[in-house]
């Protein structure tokens, strides 16, 4: 059974690259979405085993999209916030709002597909 991993970020270049990097892993399902409020529509309708998702993003940042979420949705759910955004103050924003992990940007593809990797097999 494959894994679906939702990929939140407004940029397309950095978008495709994560896309890109993540097609490496075998049996995982890749989606995307351009924004926050495309996110939370995909979020409503699916399960999603990670989420990777942007901090800083034009209509909902990362934080507006994690606190919409329901606690259920936060709780099944593992959220890396990708950001620019690396000061303690922000993490502890968004590790109090829901996101379990953090890769700064700029970041390693290979370091983000090793994380992505032991994330999903954490997972039952």
């Amino acid at each position: 059974m494959s894994q679906k991993v939702l990929i939140v970020d407004d940029e397309d270049v950095l978008r495709m690259l994560i896309e890109d990097t993540l097609e490496e892993l075998e049996d995982v399902e890749i989606h995307t979405a351009e924004n926050g409020v495309e996110a939370l529509g995909r979020l409503a309708a699916e399960m999603y085993d990670l989420v990777i998702l942007d901090y800083m993003m034009p209509e909902m940042t990362g934080i507006e999209v994690l606190s919409e979420l329901d606690a259920e949705v936060k709780q099944r759910t593992p959220i890396m916030m990708l950001t620019a955004k690396a000061q303690e103050t922000d993490r502890n924003l968004a590790r109090e709002a829901g996101a379990r992990y953090f890769m700064p940007k700029p970041f390693s593809p290979m370091e983000l597909l090793q994380l992505v990797e032991d994330i999903l097999s954490e997972k039952p």
